[in-house]
């Protein structure tokens, strides 16, 4: 009965994103030497996200001084897309799989009396309960860096429990 509920309901995240006009990009190769995602048990693992969008890297400087809080805001949520894109790739493209997510952290490359970081990685934490409503709701940490990979302006990894 499961199987078969499941499969009536297939697809319900995809037509959710659909219906918010959200297109995700694609699922990005590790730009070192580890891999995108790790699914152990029920728990996946997805690593740091930075703003690329297929094959572009976007939103590169510091917030606070070459971004605004909008702008980093919009950088997050490129993030969270990004995090969604491997969440679909290690799920076989089954997004319905998701029971919660359970736990982000957001990093933002910031000047050094940036204060305002929980507000940036809202911009992902945001997209994940608007895509998947109380599922998307999360516990998270959001800090300030000195600087990140490739010097973007935001990264976003998450920890996502699944069926």
């Amino acid at each position: 009965e499961t199987v078969n509920r499941r499969k009536k309901m297939a697809g319900k995240i995809n037509a959710r994103l659909s219906k918010l006009g959200i297109a995700l990009p694609e699922a990005a190769a590790p730009a070192a030497n580890y891999v995108p995602y790790a699914l152990e048990g029920n728990t996946l693992y997805i690593a740091g996200q930075v703003p690329f969008w297929n094959g572009e890297l976007l939103h590169i400087g510091k917030v606070g001084d070459d971004y605004s809080i909008e702008d980093a805001v919009r950088a997050a949520r490129v993030c969270g897309l990004n995090i969604i894109a491997q969440a679909k790739a290690a799920l076989g493209g089954d997004l319905d799989r998701i029971r919660r997510i359970a736990k982000v952290g957001g990093f933002v490359n910031c000047i050094t009396d940036f204060s305002q970081h929980p507000t940036v990685i809202n911009g992902a934490s945001d997209l994940f309960v608007e895509v998947f409503g109380d599922v998307g709701k999360h516990a998270r940490f959001a800090v300030g860096a000195g600087s990140l990979p490739m010097g973007v302006a935001v990264e976003v990894d998450a920890i996502i429990i699944v069926d």
